[in-house]
């Protein structure tokens, strides 16, 4: 039987006569570590003795069809079994064994489940504390690792657009389309701009609502999309995914969610960094970066994850990260330690799939931990690799420096191995031609759009992926002919605004492919030197996470003072 987690408390709570027993229920995964079953978890650990659970899906997110112990069912699920007896003391958690199934096919993992037993030497205890998950404790050298959002003084969620329509990979078309909202009828410009709904009401943003706050850096609008007939708006560059820059209207009005502060913090100098921190990477760089405001789901396109900023405000310092423990790390190492170095650091290390696939056990419980080297000439050296990597997610618009060979600009390979479109591959702007598939030829290291190709592209760059999602796939299905959604659930339909787009393709689509395609054919060439820089690291001397708070490095200290602005013109971006 499916269940929310309810089954105990049912059985427990509401049969008194019958107070003692054991329950067993499948549920989504997500029971296991997500925030929302926080007190679930804590119910059940001051209302039963032992609780057995076992993740039938190790594989994640939608996993492959014939992985799934239900086929018609797309999430992640669970077993989870509980015991209670006369002898239960709610001041003492319940003991939490979990075990995973084995990755593979459905039926192997039928086979594995027939031999549990829960006397098995299988079961691995999970933490103690109420709310904890119900996943593996963090065992030997990972639990001595500082946690990543440790090392911040702000974390935030990215910006939840709550309407498609005011995305686009093409400015052009959010300029059609907010004409085509603004010429509208009035009868029909609610529909168009496709109001967030609370109990089938208009919920926080709508057609007719006045928002007198604008985005940071932006000018006010005190009329509501309804009553505005500008036919112009300015889209700008948006961190839609990883490795995907698209275009958003940057209007208060128009996003549901845009969480003000990371738009105070966008400057020509800011690198976001984003990561899963509810559920844990399966594969690729654990940790991706973007110059341009993300979205919720930058990093892989789901799940949402954190935003850490490099800069604390929008004048490009103080530092976001803990000024106590660049201090403590500045003297261990011997040496002054910047905010940009240590930011590079995290990237050469966690942002590789040496990374992911090094530490995948310790993953099964979700938040990612950073080891920090005591050797100041490797610390040194991953600084340097890890300004590569941040030069080449930003696609060339951060730490840029000739003298290192990071000129500004899309990063490029040399002439020769740089991917190219030879004069027969290319790919056509005539609309009846517009691709809607894409492909790859090994055997000639070509990429295949609709009718036309790319040729030097390496394998590895085609399977290039971020936590089990195949960047260019991704890439193009917002490029594509059709670019309709799966509608989950009674979702609402979108607006019809969305189908404004292309008849053809752009060369700006091929010219940003190419950016692309150079940059992710560049971070697969540093991928071994990362995965060498990690085995150096873990096995010498580290900076553990108890050194660091014993030195107070970790400690919260109070948010910077923000600069007043110095002119009547300047205080109008702060209201």
């Amino acid at each position: 039987m499916f269940t929310s987690g309810a089954g105990p408390w049912k059985v427990f709570d509401q049969q008194p006569e019958h107070d003692t027993g054991i329950v067993c229920f499948i549920t989504v995964a997500g029971f296991l570590a997500g925030p929302g079953f926080q007190k679930m978890r804590d119910y059940m650990r001051r209302t039963c003795d032992d609780i057995w659970v076992i993740d039938c899906s190790p594989e994640g997110h939608q996993p492959e069809v014939n992985t799934r112990i239900f086929q018609g069912v797309q999430q992640p699920v669970c077993i989870v079994l509980a015991s209670r007896s006369k002898a239960t003391k709610p001041e003492i958690p319940a003991k939490v064994h979990f075990r995973a199934l084995p990755i593979g096919k459905r039926e192997h993992k039928f086979e594995t489940l027939a031999k549990v037993r829960l006397s098995d030497d299988d079961w691995v205890d999970a933490p103690s504390e109420w709310r904890a998950p119900f996943l593996t404790t963090s065992q030997g050298q990972w639990a001595k690792f500082p946690r990543l959002e440790e090392l911040f003084v702000y974390n935030g969620s990215g910006v939840m657009p709550g309407r498609t329509w005011i995305i686009a990979p093409d400015a052009a078309s959010l300029r059609q389309r907010w004409k085509s909202l603004v010429e509208a009828p009035a009868e029909t410009k609610e529909q168009l701009f496709h109001p967030h709904l609370r109990n089938g009401q208009p919920g926080d943003k709508h057609s007719r609502k006045i928002v007198p706050t604008p985005l940071h850096g932006f000018v006010v609008n005190k009329k509501s999309v309804a009553d505005d007939v500008r036919n112009e708006v300015s889209p700008i560059h948006y961190g839609f995914r990883s490795f995907d820059r698209q275009w958003i209207v940057a209007d208060a009005r128009l996003i549901n969610q845009p969480n003000p502060e990371l738009w105070r913090l966008r400057t020509s100098q800011q690198i976001f960094l984003t990561a899963l921190t509810r559920t844990s990477p399966t594969n690729g760089p654990a940790v991706t970066f973007t110059a341009n405001i993300p979205d919720l789901d930058h990093y892989r396109g789901s799940f949402g994850g954190r935003v850490l900023p490099l800069w604390a405000d929008e004048h490009g310092t103080p530092s976001n990260v803990r000024p106590r423990l660049l201090t403590t790390v500045s003297e261990r190492l011997g040496t002054s330690v910047r905010p940009e170095d240590f930011f590079a650091y995290i990237a050469a290390i966690a942002a590789s799939p040496a990374y992911t696939a090094r530490f995948q056990e310790d993953l099964s419980t979700p938040g990612l931990r950073i080891p920090i080297t005591a050797d100041v000439s490797i610390f040194r050296e991953a600084t340097g690799v890890g300004k590569r990597v941040l030069w080449l997610h930003t696609f060339g618009e951060r730490m840029a420096d000739t003298t290192q060979g990071r000129p500004e600009g899309p990063p490029r390979l040399p002439e020769g191995r740089a991917p190219t479109v030879p004069k027969e591959g290319e790919i056509s702007r005539d609309p009846k031609d517009m691709p809607d598939t894409i492909g790859y030829d090994a055997a000639k290291q070509r990429l295949l759009v609709g009718h036309g190709f790319i040729d030097n592209v390496p394998p590895a760059v085609w399977q290039y992926e971020v936590s089990g999602k195949q960047v260019l796939l991704q890439w193009f299905s917002y490029r594509k002919k059709d670019r309709a959604r799966p509608i989950m659930g009674d979702r609402r339909p979108p607006s019809p605004l969305g189908n404004i787009q292309p008849d053809h393709w752009l060369p700006e689509y091929t010219t940003e492919l190419l950016n692309v395609l150079n940059v992710l054919a560049m971070l697969v060439e540093l991928e071994p030197k990362q995965a060498e820089l990690l085995d150096r690291i873990c096995a010498g001397p580290l900076i553990s996470e108890e050194e660091l708070k014993t030195a107070g490095a970790l400690a919260a200290e109070p948010a910077p003072k923000r600069r007043k602005p110095k002119t009547e013109k300047s205080a109008a971006l702060f209201e």
